[in-house]
């Protein structure tokens, strides 16, 4: 009978992933599209396809929004060596309009993830939460309790005796 919680010893070694020769990986090798429109057009062959289309509409209705679909892609695209990030930054926006556009002609409704609904209402909670607290803290302060420090403060200031000895200040 095999023991469940013995520890398994074939995981890497830390650093192991910095010791790979230079250029092994993907990415680490010229981009295979190095210019915009040449990423584009592969992703646009791709994209057009029935499959990717059915996907694509798939993961739509399941609500997931375009924009992390579209980074998806990019970033993707970067780690196969496809193109390089600042080409993937650049296509961005064009997956994006294509994959709205997919799902437009299907008549899929999509959450772009382009806007973002609570952004408002974030602010105005913590600025209602915060004028809540301060005007609790005002109700509670003792305003008689003010007047009678600032009084044994001025009494303080009064009885403090002058300095005397061979350094101090005549009168």
């Amino acid at each position: 009978m095999p023991v469940i919680n013995e520890p398994t010893f074939d995981a890497p070694i830390p650093g192991m992933s910095l010791t790979h020769e230079l250029g092994a990986r993907p990415w680490q090798q010229p981009a295979q599209f190095p210019s915009v429109d040449e990423a584009i057009e592969y992703y646009m062959s791709r994209m057009t396809s029935e499959e990717f289309i059915d996907q694509l509409i798939d993961i739509m209705e399941m609500g997931v929004p375009i924009t992390v679909i579209a980074n998806t892609i990019q970033l993707s695209g970067v780690m196969e060596g496809k193109h390089t990030v600042d080409v993937g930054m650049l296509i961005t926006p064009l997956l994006i309009e294509l994959m709205m556009m997919l799902a437009e002609s299907a008549d899929v409704e999509y959450t772009s993830g382009l806007d973002d609904p609570d952004k408002n209402k974030t602010r105005k909670s913590l600025l209602t939460k915060y004028s809540l607290q301060y005007e609790k803290e005002l109700r509670n302060i003792d305003t008689k309790a003010i007047a009678e420090d600032e009084t044994e403060v001025a009494i303080e200031e009064e009885q403090e005796e002058m300095p005397t000895g061979l350094m101090s200040r005549r009168q």
